[in-house]
This record gives structure tokens, sequence and C-alpha cells, in this order.
């Protein structure tokens, strides 16, 4: 039950205190001009935690029901219900995987016997599904799909004759994107950072000079940075190997810039500064303000990923060698690597018109 508390203010205003304390979650409270609008938020607020204790109930039931039906009744929604569960949590990429899980579960596809699934019907849900998708997603979907049923087969012991995704035909990768900023596109998109996009100037230079991921940028804390050997420490990659990023002085001042308001908003708070170079900065947020960000800048078919695909071409056109490189960027191969080598083609030329001695 929810309590209200009447308050006074120091100038003698009244208000009314609304707090909710339940078992399993963070307390609640707000504020109110009046009792009415206390009581009405405290009962729409406790309304939804009696949902969730709902939802969360039927959730442990079709888990538990999924760990000890037999493999006929078991549906492919099930075995990737448990894999969200017990295998998905370990990734590096788990809340990517999830959003992926979650929307193959809401496909009819979901709701067929593990048993009965053959290779036509998942041929018919990749034709279907690539409609709407690129090549390369419906490829992911189908090695996601694939992993699942094997580590039914082999860790859970469910008894499935066969992989259906591995029988059918896998869609062709997309060709590599080649866009680059042409022109003024960098100064447009560095204007086109307004107030509402308080960080992403500062992220949009910090992935033009280090090649950074979006998540390494966004994940990045001040104890990785080592200002004085001008380095930066990533120990969490999308490859899950740790490596070495050296930062240009663009980006170096920058980082200083952050760290000074950093230290300037917690000393007006008196708390401690956040360990993250851009606290509360999710992924998701970033990729959806840079949409909002190039749409104001009047740019067209441009990403956030192609930010790394201009540093990384721009370190090339420097004179850098391949494995300089690739210990920055942190590519395992050569040939992932030529993905993103696509210098502009004036300074190739040049190199080509060149004389021999430097003449």
């Amino acid at each position: 039950m929810a309590t209200i508390t009447e308050r006074r203010d120091a100038c003698g205003n009244t208000t009314f205190q609304a707090r909710i304390r339940r078992a399993g979650y963070p307390p609640l409270s707000r504020t109110f001009p009046t009792r009415m609008q206390a009581v009405l938020w405290a009962e729409a607020i406790e309304h939804e935690l009696d949902q969730r204790e709902v939802q969360r109930t039927a959730d442990i039931a079709l888990r538990r029901l999924a760990d000890t039906a037999p493999p006929d009744r078991l549906t492919l929604g099930d075995l990737l219900q448990r894999y969200l569960d017990r295998v998905t949590p370990s990734k590096r990429a788990a809340v990517e995987e999830s959003w992926r899980i979650r929307g193959i579960l809401k496909h009819p596809l979901a709701r067929c016997s593990v048993v009965t699934l053959g290779a036509q019907q998942v041929a018919e849900w990749r034709d279907w599904r690539l409609k709407s998708v690129s090549g390369s997603t419906v490829k992911r979907d189908l090695n996601l799909l694939g992993h699942v049923v094997e580590i039914a087969r082999i860790e859970w012991g469910i008894k499935i004759d066969g992989n259906p995704f591995r029988l059918i035909r896998h869609p062709r990768e997309n060709p590599p994107r080649e866009r680059r900023l042409n022109g003024n596109e960098e100064d447009r998109l560095i204007q086109a950072c307004d107030g509402a996009s308080r960080y992403m100037q500062r992220l949009i230079v910090l992935a033009l000079e280090t090649a950074m991921r979006r998540s390494e940028i966004v994940g990045l804390e001040w104890e990785r940075i080592d200002f004085e050997r001008s380095r930066i420490f990533l120990d969490r990659t999308k490859t899950g190997v740790s490596r070495y990023v050296i930062p240009s002085t663009r980006a170096v001042n920058e980082l200083l810039k952050i760290r000074h308001e950093l230290h300037m908003w917690a000393r007006a708070r008196r708390c401690e500064v956040p360990p993250r170079v851009f606290p509360g900065l999710t992924t998701n947020a970033v990729g959806l303000c840079f949409e909002r960000t190039v749409c104001r800048a009047g740019i067209k078919n441009f990403r956030f990923h192609d930010l790394r695909h201009e540093a990384i071409s721009r370190m090339f056109e420097k004179g850098l060698t391949l494995m300089e490189v690739a210990q920055i960027t942190g590519h395992q191969t050569l040939q992932m690597l030529k993905r993103y080598t696509h210098l502009q083609m004036g300074d190739l030329a040049r190199k080509l018109d060149r004389k021999p001695g430097g003449a």
C-alpha cells in the first residue's frame, strides 16, 4: 500500500508526497500539490507493479514447462526463450541479441514444433524476411537460430533430427559500405550538433580521431585513459580482445574538456566524478540522436559506423601501415581491414604519378 504524507515547505505551501515500497523494487516517491493527484499516481504505479508480477509469474511457469516438456511438445519459441535466459546474458552483444530473439519470437515460425520444423518452412521464412531486411541481417538471424538448435541438441539433450537452419541456402552478405564524408559534410555535421544533443559533437570527434566503435566510446571510463602516455586501453571490445588506442591531439583536447566539465559539475553537487566519460548515455540513444543530427545537417545515407570507416581510411592516407592500423582498430585479419581502406581516389592518383626518388 502507498502512503500519502502531507508536508509544508518553508513558505507555508502544502504538498502531498506519495511513497510506494514493495519487495523487489526500489522505493518510489513523488510530490503533488493536491492529495487527489498523489492518490491517482500511487494507484497507477501500484497497478503497473501488479501487472509486472502477473507477467513474471506467467513467464516462470512457461519456462518450467519448457524445461520439463517432451521434445514433441516443445516449440522453436521455447528453445529461443531458454537460450535468451541461459546463453544470451553471457555475451558481449547481449542487448542486441535480445532484440533479435524477441523479434523472431513474434513470428509464427516460433510457434512451430521443433520436431516437425523442416527446411521448407525455414526457407519460406527466409524469403519472407528478405522482403524487408538485407541479406546480411537474414544471414545473422539464420546463424543465431542454427546455434540455438545446436545448443538444444548437444547441451540440453533435446532429441532433434537434423538442423533445418543449416540445410537451406543462406543469403549473400551485403557489399561493404564505402560511404565517406565528402566536401563540407564534416563541418555541417558538427554544426548540426545543437544544445539538445549535448555530447554528440564530442562523440563524432572521438569517432573520427580514434576509429573507436560506438559501444566502445559510450562505455569508455576515465581509468582507461592515460593522458601522460596519450593512450586509451579498451578491455571490452566487439572481438573480445583488448587493445590500446592512440588518440590524436584533437581527441585528447576533447577528453580534457569533458573531464573539466564533469569536475565542475561534481564540485557543484558535492559528489564524485562519474567513472564513465559519457555518464548515462546508451548506444541506442546515441544512434537515435545521430540520426536526428544527420537529418538536420542535410546529409544523406550516413550512419554512425561510417565515422569509423572514415577514420580508418584517413589513417591509411596519413601513411600508417596495415599492422599499425590493425593494432589501433582491433581488426584480426587483413581481409576484414580491407573493407575500410577505400582511399580517396585523388590521393591514390597522386601516389601513382609520383616519380621514383621523390623527384
